[in-house]
């Protein structure tokens, strides 16, 4: 196996969020696990090459439910966010708005390359959508 990075990220309501981001990202369900009630234990999506797994908030009192925090329990404040290279970013950052996304940064060219926006999803994590592929090589 080679090395890779996945992003995790927790969800109250990881249900909605892994079809708020099948719908408005473009993602697909790799693998999903559910848990009791609505609540998923495990979500592996993938766009492209890419993935991320999302899951259902821990309670507190659990051990990973006490290290993790929502944004909107600090502040608002996230200390990461996910990139997304896509093919259309116009059309993501439209989809984006029709589904109830908070447009912190609206699509603009960027100074490095590409088209992008920036976006918090329902439940306040950020997102960086935009054209520029970091892995491109560049001249």
């Amino acid at each position: 196996m080679s090395p890779t990075v996945t992003v995790s990220i927790s969800y109250r309501h990881a249900r909605a969020a892994l079809d708020w981001l099948v719908t408005v990202f473009g993602f697909a369900e790799h693998a999903v696990y559910p848990g009791p009630g609505d609540t998923i234990l495990h979500a592996e999506l993938t766009l492209g090459t890419g993935m991320i797994m999302i899951g259902t908030l821990p309670p507190r009192g659990t051990f990973y439910g006490d290290l993790i925090r929502m944004p909107d329990e600090v502040g608002g404040y996230c200390t990461q966010s996910v990139n997304l290279v896509v093919a259309d970013p116009d059309a993501a950052c439209e989809r984006a708005k029709a589904a109830g996304a908070t447009i912190v940064s609206d699509i603009e060219d960027k100074p490095y390359g590409g088209r992008g926006f920036s976006c918090r999803d329902p439940e306040g994590h950020l997102w960086h959508v935009g054209s520029y592929d970091p892995w491109a090589l560049r001249g």
